[in-house]
């Protein structure tokens, strides 16, 4: 029989302005307590326009990619309380759908992508669209749709 490597679950998770981000948040941290497992950090930064403005373009993508770290390094402190483990973190740059598949498709130790569902909107929001639509078919991960509006006690009594 194949020597099977026993490597740790990791757990992916979307960063961005939402509020049901700390949802899918809190759950992975939850889910990786509980298996001995890692949570990722994902942020996708918008590509700038270039062209005649280049000089101004870069200055945005610096500005851009300063604002994503500042975001990654809290939610990174938050991870790390909860679980008592430093996240890996991924900064991409482009179309967010495009980059969270690539990633995934990149990285071989991600094994499930954890997301927060907008309850305040008609749809779940933008990426849980697109994947549920026809995005899922390319993702070669579990999706796991966490509700916006469970509370913390609520998310932690799941594990």
């Amino acid at each position: 029989m194949a020597n099977v490597k026993n490597k740790q679950p990791v757990f992916l998770v979307v960063v961005d302005d939402s509020e049901e981000m700390h949802q899918a948040l809190q759950f992975a941290c939850g889910r990786a307590r509980s298996v001995g497992g890692h949570v990722a950090l994902m942020y996708c930064i918008l590509p700038t326009k270039s062209g005649l403005w280049a000089g101004i373009g870069e200055l945005m993508r610096e500005e851009a990619r300063e604002e994503a770290e500042a975001k990654m390094g809290i939610h990174a402190d938050y991870v790390k309380k909860l679980t008592n483990s430093t996240p890996i973190l991924y900064v991409r740059e482009g179309n967010i759908s495009d980059e969270l598949l690539s990633l995934i498709d990149e990285e071989h130790d991600i094994s499930l992508l954890v997301l927060g569902a907008d309850i305040r909107a008609e749809t779940a929001g933008p990426l849980i669209t697109f994947l549920m639509s026809r995005g899922a078919s390319r993702c070669r991960v579990p999706i796991t749709v966490v509700p916006g509006n469970l509370t913390d006690e609520q998310l932690d009594a799941l594990f």
